[in-house]
């Protein structure tokens, strides 16, 4: 059986997150959606939260578990015996970042590949950021984040407007 992980932050999930976990479902026996902790973000959601809005906007993909990990992605895929990543590339920009990250997990960890699955075309603009940027404002995020998950991201920036208040 072949596993992949898909890491990320997922603060919160998009439409283009989403994209990459259903093509990577069709090509890997198990794909497992790691929400991981980015120590160079602050992100508006828990991981509690995060774990359980991907959950909800995977369930239809039988194939497809959701964790999250302490440990140095390397690590724990080393863990599960895991010998694939796949990350999602936008642009240009994000290969850059993304291969020096492959690097360095295939030197903590020389078994483990990482696939890049290039973003479709309708998604390379799409980032968690614009997404909480756009509900900030109170735009419309039907195109742009699961249906299931609309009403936490609407909720949570209600929220978080209050307490600057």
């Amino acid at each position: 059986m072949t596993t992949a992980i898909y890491p990320g932050s997922f603060d919160p999930i998009t439409l283009g997150h989403l994209n990459i976990i259903r093509r990577a479902a069709r090509i890997f026996d198990r794909v497992i959606v790691c929400v991981m902790k980015n120590r160079e973000k602050t992100p508006m959601f828990t991981i509690d939260e995060r774990m359980d809005m991907v959950r909800r906007s995977t369930e239809r993909l039988g194939n497809v578990e959701v964790a999250t990990t302490d440990k140095l992605l390397a690590e724990y895929a080393k863990s599960l015996d895991c010998a694939v990543v796949v990350k999602g590339l936008r642009a240009v920009s994000d290969f850059d970042y993304e291969f020096q990250i492959a690097l360095v997990n295939k030197k903590m960890n020389p078994n483990l590949d990482t696939l890049f699955l290039t973003s479709s075309e309708k998604y390379t603009f799409l980032s968690s950021t614009v997404v909480k940027e756009m509900a900030a404002y109170g735009a419309d995020l039907s195109e742009f984040v699961p249906r299931e998950i609309i009403h936490d991201v609407l909720e949570k920036t209600k929220q978080r407007r209050q307490t600057e208040k």
